[in-house]
């Protein structure tokens, strides 16, 4: 892992009597989009602080583009971008104004900086409100001012922290969308902290789940789902006026999880008993329009590992 965009082994940080990371070890590779999950106190925070260089580890190591950021946290920061999950943005700017002053902030070339502002609104849309206050954006539109604002010095990784918080679907759809091209240029490496397990099964290569400071899983979401032994759940579609007795039925072969119209989400229904529910319906008059099995979602998988790390 000394090549990788990110190095974590066998870390530990404490607060005090607390212990906030345990013995954590990772690697994300260039080009990579690692999420980086977990419950609020699980440790995420802390994580990315130490691979930015604004703490130091109590034990382990952590690289970051192979760097230490104990001693080259000035030089890791200038080729990490960070959108933190509350931006703090001047309300009293302009976007136009706002732009600028980062990229004095992050000591953009003087003859680059307006046409990489212009070109980064312009991506981000917010070329056409440029000129107005910040403190006049929705929700929406100060999320794609604040990761604008991390690509003015271009840099080769990216932090984001909850990217699509509290934004309505249509700006979260638009944030996903942009994080999305972000990575797939110039092999860019993103590690993103979300309690949106949707979000991460869908943008994320491979998710990393702490838990009270520790590892809980690593890998693929494929591997992380299967690991998690999550049980297959199956779709039942039956006349809507059929679905009371088809719920009854089912019942009796797993648990039904709801029911919406004629649609009948039943988990736990082994492989074995699938042809006798199905014939059960048959025989009681019900008819069966679908019989699907659902694939195990990260959620399902994340909820599962975390109340079996709760159990041990």
């Amino acid at each position: 892992m000394a090549d990788a965009a990110l190095h974590v082994r066998g870390v530990t940080r404490r607060f005090g009597d607390v212990t906030a990371l345990d013995d954590v070890g990772f690697g994300v590779e260039y080009g990579q989009v690692v999420g980086l999950l977990g419950h609020n106190g699980a440790g995420k925070t802390t994580t990315i602080r130490l691979l930015n260089g604004l703490l130091a580890p109590h034990a382990g190591e952590v690289r970051t583009m192979g760097l230490d950021p104990v001693t080259d946290g000035a030089e890791v920061r200038r080729h990490t971008g960070v959108l933190t999950e509350t931006p703090s943005l001047d309300d009293r700017m302009d976007a136009w104004e706002a732009m600028r002053f980062w990229a004095a902030m992050w000591g953009v070339p003087k003859d680059a900086v307006e046409s990489r502002v212009r070109d980064l609104l312009e991506r981000f849309q917010l070329a056409d409100r440029a000129g107005d206050r910040i403190g006049g954006y929705s929700r929406g539109m100060r999320q794609r001012l604040a990761l604008a604002r991390t690509l003015l010095h271009d840099p080769p990784l990216l932090f984001l922290d909850e990217p699509t918080a509290a934004l309505d679907p249509v700006a979260a759809r638009d944030v996903r969308s942009l994080v999305r091209t972000l990575a797939a240029e110039d092999r860019r490496t993103v590690l993103i902290c979300t309690h949106n397990l949707v979000e991460a099964q869908e943008l994320c290569d491979r998710v990393v789940i702490l838990r009270r400071g520790r590892v809980l899983a690593d890998g693929t979401t494929a591997e992380v789902i299967g690991a998690a032994a999550v049980p297959v759940a199956l779709l039942l579609e039956v006349e809507d006026e059929q679905a009371a007795e088809a719920r009854r039925i089912a019942a009796d072969f797993g648990d039904v999880r709801r029911v919406e119209g004629g649609r009948i989400h039943v988990d736990g229904v082994t492989r074995h008993r699938l042809p006798r529910l199905v014939a059960s319906l048959v025989d009681a008059g019900v008819a069966v329009y679908r019989v699907a099995p659902e694939e195990p979602s990260l959620e399902a998988a994340y909820l599962s590992l975390y109340e079996k790390g709760a159990e041990e």
